[in-house]
């Protein structure tokens, strides 16, 4: 591994970008090949349109077999004739099975079946970048695609060949076949997502009795993706395939179903990759609201309680995955839904982020929901006003301020009177929020000059103190003098009523008196 340079070190960019290019360099591994005993090399065998009739069906079962036999792509120099051979023989078998009648006989499934399996179904590696973004990095591409990609063409054609008979082949394709299938949704490389999208549809159309389960693993896949793993590559494919599943729903819709839109569909809103998936999943929800328009309130509201708090990209595509909803909605059940729904239109409205604000004020050029606005205009109008008349005084973005008056326009031409009663009611609330504001700031203003003149008490209380205890002690000084003086004048009077011997003598024992 090269040094790292002071400048990558300093830079984290760089350092990061440098580790995407050597990824992108690397040779993209095989998750498909299994090391093997001994590598064998093949033999072509005899072209099967040049076999006579009777020898074909032997020769199509030992191409099937040799086709069982797997090649290391990591390794791009070796095996390459037997790597050519086994491709050429795949190509051979898809157009057999696709131009041929009577080719599917029922003991040809069990081998058919046995090559599909071997070289399809394998673990998944894990990923070559942790950090691996959908949206921004490559995918790893399987490198065995070319042997793969036709053993999925196979599997596609046998599916759909008029001979095909699901009685003899649910022996084979069972429930163990149909989740192993579904793990290989998590492969990174589209090109397979894409044909096992395909074939899972084909099968829950020709097996009636795997239909259910079908349902309920791709059920568990979704609960495990929302609560467990938040990583799932096809998720996008698996809910294409439910868009066609619900639209067959029978009516009424089954509590199963129901409960897998309230508990599933709507949970998986709240995916952090969820503009990967996102057209399919509100296609699905579109799908169950048209199959039953009762189940309106309960699937916006669940939108409303998941709606994103800091995420603007989510937020447009819930706008717009609730203007997809309101296309079909019926009059009664916007009625249920229009106060909560327009409280948080209201606020995306005031979005400072412009896409956000703009994504909800197209839904004034709808002319279906500018018709149910205009039938509940008493109850739509108070809800938005506010929001409306202070961005149009206050938004940064003049493309969203011209909007803005757009609607306001309009929402005036749809009932004048109430319009200009909002005016001035609002203008009036404003005017008391003003003038609370001036009192507020009043108040404040006391406050202060109240703190400052006790701070100044406080101040000159405390330079004054020294001056306090002086004349405390000049008073106590005084008053001992006068006591004194008091006492002088007591002992006066008592020695002039007393004998001049007993003064004299009282005058010797006092020392005061000396």
């Amino acid at each position: 591994m090269s040094a790292i340079s002071a400048s990558e070190k300093v830079d984290g960019f760089t350092r990061k970008s440098m580790r995407k290019a050597q990824k992108q360099r690397k040779s993209q591994g095989s998750s498909q090949y299994r090391t093997q005993s001994a590598p064998v090399e093949l033999s072509p065998l005899p072209q099967l349109k040049d076999a006579p009739s009777t020898e074909q069906q032997e020769l199509f079962t030992q191409k099937l077999q040799q086709c069982c036999m797997l090649f290391d792509f990591m390794d791009s120099v070796t095996d390459l004739k037997s790597k050519e051979i086994k491709r050429a023989t795949l190509n051979e078998l898809v157009d057999y099975v696709s131009t041929n009648r009577g080719v599917l006989v029922e003991t040809t499934y069990p081998e058919i079946t046995t090559m599909i399996c071997t070289n399809i179904f394998r673990t998944l590696p894990p990923s070559d970048n942790p950090d691996f973004d959908p949206e921004e990095d490559e995918p790893t591409l399987e490198a065995s695609w070319p042997h793969v990609q036709l053993v999925y063409e196979f599997l596609l054609r046998f599916l759909e060949n008029p001979d095909f008979q699901p009685s003899i082949a649910k022996r084979h394709i069972d429930q163990k076949f149909v989740l192993q299938l579904l793990e290989l949704f998590d492969s990174e490389d589209p090109r397979e997502r894409d044909f096992l999208k395909t074939i899972l549809h084909r099968i829950y159309g020709k097996f009636l009795g795997l239909r259910a389960f079908i349902r309920k693993q791709i059920n568990n896949i979704f609960l495990r993706f929302i609560y467990e793993t938040e990583h799932f590559n096809g998720v996008a494919e698996l809910l294409e395939i439910l868009g066609s599943i619900i639209n067959g729903f029978a009516l009424p819709l089954k509590a199963e179903h129901k409960q897998f839109l309230m508990k599933v569909l709507i949970p998986l809103h709240t995916a952090k990759a969820l503009a990967l998936f996102h057209a399919q999943l509100a296609y699905c929800v579109v799908q169950f609201l048209e199959k039953d328009p009762t189940l309106t309130e309960p699937v916006i509201r669940g939108l409303l309680k998941f709606w994103p708090k800091t995420c603007s990209q989510k937020e447009v595509m819930f706008l717009g995955e609730i203007e997809e909803i309101l296309d079909v909605i019926e009059p009664t059940q916007f009625k249920k839904i229009q106060e909560p729904l327009f409280k948080q239109i209201s606020k995306c409205v005031a979005n400072p982020h412009f896409q956000v604000a703009e994504r909800a004020l197209y839904f004034w050029n709808n002319e279906y929901i500018l018709s149910l606005i205009e039938e509940n205009i008493d109850k739509v109008l108070p809800i938005m006003f506010g929001s409306l008349y202070r961005i149009s005084k206050e938004h940064w973005n003049p493309t969203i301020v011209a909007l803005v008056y757009n609607v306001l326009k309009t929402l005036m031409e749809m009932n004048c009177t109430l319009f200009d009663e909002l005016t001035s009611s609002y203008k009036a609330d404003r005017q008391r929020e003003k003038k609370k504001e001036q009192e507020r700031d009043e108040l404040w203003k006391k406050l202060d000059e109240l703190r400052l003149s006790s701070s100044a008490l406080v101040q000159n209380n405390s330079h004054g103190l020294p001056g306090v205890q002086n004349n405390n002690n000049n008073n106590n000084n005084s008053n001992n003098n006068d006591t004194q003086d008091k006492s002088a004048e007591a002992a006066a009077v008592t020695s002039e009523n007393k004998d001049p011997d007993d003064s004299v003598a009282a005058n010797e024992s006092s020392p005061c008196a000396k």
